[in-house]
């Protein structure tokens, strides 16, 4: 195993790679901007690397400063965790070139997946059902651009090649609307990525969000670990997220899953991925894939007992995976609340001191944060402070336990979403496990 690596990365999710490092006994260097010197995982870590000021594009975005750190330590791998650089694939290539193992997929697979248009034509290829469309680029040609939305049939979706985040999207309902929609997305697109490429799709109106965990190795070995529900959205933006998702059946799951798998050996994915789907009317549509270990990683977690991040190092030092599917067992229900630093009602960031902070606990209870009595949440990053993870026998008592557990949680000094998840815990449809994507936003509007 490593001796040592470097964590790219700050937050809950460096604390968690963390203490997986802390179990395989690999020493940890924390690189953290002016603004994160009191992170806890910088003061639990073996060394630190102060790497910039506080803008993310000046530290956490700050390629050769990271490499550097690296370089200094004499580390031997780094972990990009999610967000900043973790698709990069330009810090990939580079982190590789200076000497370094990226725990992650390569440079050439990141490339592929980070660009809507390319993957979607892999995931064809790999028999990866997608959503109606050609998946190629939009050209200036209005005439075809009409004819190919009237194929699909209304109403599409104008997405950018380069998106993520939920930007870089505009649904499109007439005829009458295509051409400014395209103009508009692809104005969007070239401003927020520097790619104006939009391609189109059919829009599925009433979808849930079902995605796919997987893992592949460098033996040529790829297995999924089930499956997870994130249809709980706002603008984009996952607020709640569950396993197994309410209502896909072992077929489905053992189908899909292996569907996903050999999608991976077929493009050579190595590491820790997952494949995003829209489910509708009994039917999967593949719209991404994410290169990296997601924000809901915990509930595929609790549901299987497989260390996740652990796998990553494991796999990145050139081992195999240490289970095979046919060892990949569901047991129970576990649900993920998000614990955003911001109002519960505008939800505008609420940056500032936590003057008490009191972590629930009792049976299937978990809490990955990175925060603590006295913690200056900043105002320059990601307004997430943690997430809430409640596992039970089945959907019914892991609902029960997220619901105490919210009740029993005690963060003072700063406004968080917590009313909100309360809220969601409580709601009659959320129970029925009977919502799709648009279902959170609706709720909100009601209220």
């Amino acid at each position: 195993m490593f001796d040592k690596i470097v964590i790219a990365n700050r937050g809950e999710i460096a604390l968690r790679i963390l203490r997986a490092c802390r179990e395989l006994g690999v020493k940890v260097v924390a690189v953290h901007s002016v603004a994160d010197r009191d992170l806890k995982h910088v003061r639990l870590a073996d060394e630190s690397v102060c790497i910039g000021p506080a803008p993310s594009t000046d530290s956490y975005l700050n390629i050769p400063a990271i490499i550097s750190a690296a370089e200094v330590t004499d580390a031997e791998a780094i972990h990009p965790g999610y967000g900043f650089l973790s698709e990069n694939a330009d810090f990939s290539e580079k982190v590789k070139q200076s000497g370094f193992v990226f725990i992650g997929p390569n440079a050439d697979t990141i490339r592929i997946m980070g660009d809507k248009i390319a993957a979607k034509k892999a995931m064809i290829a790999a028999g990866i059902p997608c959503v109606p469309g050609n998946g190629n680029p939009l050209t200036d040609n209005n005439k075809q651009n009409l004819q190919m939305a009237q194929e699909i049939g209304y109403p599409v979706i104008i997405k950018a090649s380069g998106g993520g985040g939920g930007r870089g999207m505009r649904t499109v309902h007439t005829e009458a609307a295509l051409i400014n929609a395209i103009t508009m997305t692809k104005a969007e697109a070239a401003a927020a990525f520097g790619n104006d490429t939009v391609y189109m799709e059919k829009f599925l109106e009433d979808p849930r969000h079902i995605e796919f965990q997987v893992m592949a190795d460098s033996h040529g070995n790829a297995i999924h670990l089930g499956e997870r529900d994130c249809s709980m959205q706002r603008r984009h933006q996952k607020v709640v997220e569950e396993a197994p998702a309410p209502g896909i059946t072992d077929e489905e799951r053992n189908r899909m899953g292996e569907l996903c798998a050999k999608a991976c050996r077929d493009i050579g994915y190595l590491g820790a991925g997952t494949f995003e789907f829209l489910y509708e009317k009994g039917e999967f549509f593949f719209i991404e894939m994410n290169t990296r270990v997601q924000v809901e990683h915990p509930v595929t977690e609790m549901v299987t007992g497989f260390d996740i991040v652990k796998e990553q190092l494991r796999i990145a030092y050139g081992l195999p995976l240490s289970i095979t599917q046919e060892q990949v067992k569901i047991q129970g229900h576990a649900i993920e609340c998000r614990l955003n630093a911001e109002d519960p009602k505008t939800f505008m960031p609420c940056p500032g001191t936590i003057h008490q902070f009191h972590m629930p606990g009792g049976p299937g209870i978990r809490c990955e944060t990175h925060i603590y009595n006295g913690y200056k949440v900043p105002p320059y990053y990601d307004s997430m402070i943690g997430k809430l993870i409640a596992h039970g026998e089945n959907r019914n008592s892991a609902i029960a336990r997220m619901t105490t557990a919210l009740n029993e949680m005690v963060i003072d000094g700063i406004k968080t979403n917590i009313p909100l998840q309360k809220d969601i815990m409580t709601d009659s449809g959320f129970i029925a496990g009977q919502r799709n994507i648009h279902y959170l936003e609706k709720l909100l509007d009601l209220n």
